[in-house]
Parts: C-alpha cells; structure tokens; sequence
C-alpha cells in the first residue's frame, strides 16, 4: 500500500513538474520582453528629450559660442559692448532669424543618440552599482542613493560623450560660421576634419570635454533624483511633470555652473 501510495504522489507530481516548466519559461520571456521594452523606452524618451529641449535653447547655445569666440579674437572694449540682445540683433540683421538655429540640424542629429546613451548608461551602471556586495545591503540609505546617482552619473556622461563626440565637434564648428562657410554641412564637415587632421582629428578636445562633462553630468543626476525624492515625500500629491520640471531645471543650473567653472579653469 505504501508503495503504491508513493507511486501515486510520483506520478501525479510528474506532470505537475513538467506542467510548471513551460509557465517558467514563458515567465522567463516576459521578464526578458519587458525587459528589452524598458530599454527601448529609456533610448527613445532620453533621445526625444534631448532633441526638444535642445531645440528650444539652440539660439541661446550659439549666442553662447560667438560670446566665447569674440573673448578669444576682441579687445577688451569691443568685450565691453557685448551684450546678448546686441549680438542677437546682429546675428538676425546679418544673417537672418533662422540664423539663430544654425548648427540645430546637427545638434538634434548629437543630441538624440547622446541622450539615448546617456539615459540608457546611467540606468545601467546604477543597477552594476547597486550590485556591488557593500552597497547592495544598504541600499535604502540615503547617502549610498546618492553615491550610485553621482558616481553612475557621472560614468554615464562619459560614455554617452565619448561616444558622440564627433558631432559635437561638428555642432561647434557649424554654429561657429558666421559669414564666411567653410563647412556645408554635417557629412562635409566630417569629411573634411578626418581629411586635414585624420581619424583622430574628429575627437580633438575629448579629454577637456569629459573633464567638464563627468561632473557636470554627475551633478546632474544626483541633484535631480535627491530633489525629486525629497520633494515626493513632502508633497506626494503634487503634478509628476511639475516635479520633474523643476527639479530637471534645478539640476541643470547646477550642473551648468560646474561644468562652466571647469571650463574656466582649463582655459
């Protein structure tokens, strides 16, 4: 009786057994789908961002680049006189409105693959992070949170600014033009940099860039995610967009300001 008894639980724990391996299998897949899904969304909503917040801000970049370009080449009083709407006026006079979005097509062309890898990088190195056997324990702490925010910040910057340096390069020299066109485009300009200074010559100032750019990208990140965290847990009810765009403004005041100190004290 006891052997048939055991024959029995066998039998029936047979098919249940191998009735629960394709549902682990098939769990196994969703984990993976929804996983890949994530990482399509990160690459497409960093891209997207990007490619709208540089847009709106594009006349305001090449202001910024003629401003660095007149403290290289003018005397201190032509310096004097300069001023964001005197610059502006002449840019529109000389070479028209659209004159002030010169270099955007380039600049949408760098931003959606930098944000693309930069929201992609950080997601990821956080997760290497917070596998680390020290900070896996105390990963509801404060203070680790803010570590794995700076540090994967600022791994993620350097990535997705490495990866994409070329265009940036190609962004700089394009809204650098004013009058006299030396580069007519984006594959022009490429053609011809890797022409006159080789391969190389494409990710000139690289180790200057990343030198800003780490810090500043690490200041970034770890501000936001502290604000946003601080802010939901005083105000959980308050607009999610709100919030993140305020805190998206207030971590890139900060990291702006570090990132121009830097810069500063290069040069």
């Amino acid at each position: 009786m006891q052997t048939e008894a055991r024959v029995g639980v066998a039998a029936e724990g047979g098919p249940r057994a191998l009735n629960s391996e394709p549902k682990k299998h098939k769990q196994l897949q969703r984990q993976h789908q929804q996983s890949q899904m994530g990482t399509v969304s990160h690459l497409v909503a960093g891209g997207v961002a990007g490619a709208l917040s540089k847009t709106c801000t594009a006349p305001l970049a090449r202001l910024t680049i003629l401003f660095q370009l007149q403290g290289m080449h003018s005397d201190v009083a032509t310096l004097k006189k300069a001023s964001i709407w005197h610059e502006a006026s002449r840019v529109i006079r000389e070479e028209g409105f659209s004159a002030l979005w010169k270099g955007n097509l380039v600049t949408i062309a760098h931003r959606l693959p930098y944000s693309s890898v930069n929201f992609y990088a950080y997601e990821r190195y956080k997760q290497l992070l917070h596998m680390i056997p020290g900070l896996e324990i105390q990963r509801k702490s404060a203070g680790v949170d803010l570590l794995v925010h700076f540090v994967g910040g600022g791994l993620a910057g350097i990535t997705a600014a490495s990866a994409t340096y070329p265009l940036d390069l190609v962004r700089t020299c394009l809204a650098a033009q004013t009058n006299v066109i030396y580069y007519r485009g984006i594959h022009h300009a490429l053609k011809t940099i890797s022409r006159e200074a080789g391969v190389f010559g494409l990710y000139k100032g690289l180790g200057a860039t990343l030198l800003g750019v780490g810090p500043s990208i690490a200041i970034s990140f770890s501000v936001y995610e502290s604000l946003r965290s601080f802010w939901q847990s005083r105000r959980p009810h308050d607009s999610t967009v709100a919030v993140s765009l305020a805190c998206g403004s207030l971590s890139g005041i900060a990291s702006s300001t570090v990132k121009q100190g830097v810069l500063q004290a290069l040069h």
